[in-house]
């Protein structure tokens, strides 16, 4: 019995691969090199019932356990043999069921995270996702035809790309720039419409909108701002109103007298000095 069990691990080695429930695993190698085998966990993306998606159901393969080696291009060559792919991408975590999704730009998307991630790849056809499941392997990562960058070339490589080509930057901030002014102006236009009217309720929304014309918000509006408050505090206080005001500002032009003093005795000292004494 033993034996025979032996064998029959012997035969089927992909069948004693532990993988999570609901999950197949694909097993891949960065060379033909490499003798061990890493396993790629995937199944068919699905969420709850009723509740909105950001990616195709039916068409969507959901990937973990992807090794930091395994670029986007590398996944999508990996199960390019599947069917035809419409996109693939990588994440640290998986996305929530009810997170909208903001485009990213690629001059000002965040570091990568060295460590495994998550993947999504969606096909044209909900049979490229069947075919991915009943997958076999393993495949190789890197090959002659597409050798995957490691060590002084990837970083030489990762370097090169971090450096921005300043006129496609330019266009793409003045896209963005673009659509923000035409999203502003959209807001203030129907602010504009809504400002008074009457909600089904018969409640008036109120606004910040009105008649003055708000002041910006600069150094020099609010240092103006500040003086112009200063100056209003100083007419409004009530100089020698009380008993200690009135001893205090005669202490001090006590002490003035005695300093105006002081100074004037040694100014009549000097002059005496400086006096000579001429008889012819």
């Amino acid at each position: 019995m033993v034996a025979r069990r032996r064998k029959r691990a012997a035969r089927d080695p992909e069948d004693r691969i532990p993988s999570p429930l609901g999950y197949a695993a694909i097993p891949i190698k960065f060379s033909e090199k490499q003798q061990a085998s890493h396993y790629l966990y995937v199944r068919a993306h699905s969420v709850r019932q009723g509740t909105k998606s950001t990616w195709p159901q039916k068409r969507t393969l959901f990937v973990l356990n992807v090794p930091p080696y395994c670029t986007e291009e590398s996944l999508s060559r990996l199960l390019s043999s599947c069917g035809p792919l419409q996109s693939v991408e990588l994440q640290e975590k998986p996305d929530l069921a009810d997170s909208p999704k903001e485009s990213r730009s690629k001059f000002f998307h965040p570091k990568p995270v060295p460590g495994f991630r998550v993947g999504y790849v969606v096909f044209q056809k909900p049979s490229g996702v069947s075919a991915a499941l009943a997958l076999k392997g393993p495949l190789l990562v890197s090959t002659e035809s597409h050798p995957v960058k490691t060590g002084i070339h990837k970083w030489i490589s990762d370097y090169a790309d971090s450096v921005p080509d300043p006129e496609a930057l330019r266009v793409e901030v003045d896209t963005f720039m673009e659509a923000y002014d035409q999203k502003i102006a959209e807001e203030e236009a129907k602010a504009k419409e809504e400002e008074g009217v009457p909600d089904e309720e018969g409640w008036v929304k109120v606004t910040r909108r009105g008649r003055r014309p708000v002041l910006p918000r600069t150094e020099a509006a609010s240092l103006r701002v500040l003086e112009r408050e200063r100056r209003k505090r100083t007419r409004k206080e009530l100089l020698n109103f009380y008993a200690w005001q009135h001893r205090e500002s005669k202490m001090e032009h006590l002490a003035q007298l005695r300093k105006k003093f002081e100074e004037d005795k040694q100014r009549i000292e000097l002059l005496r000095a400086q006096r000579k004494f001429r008889p012819y």
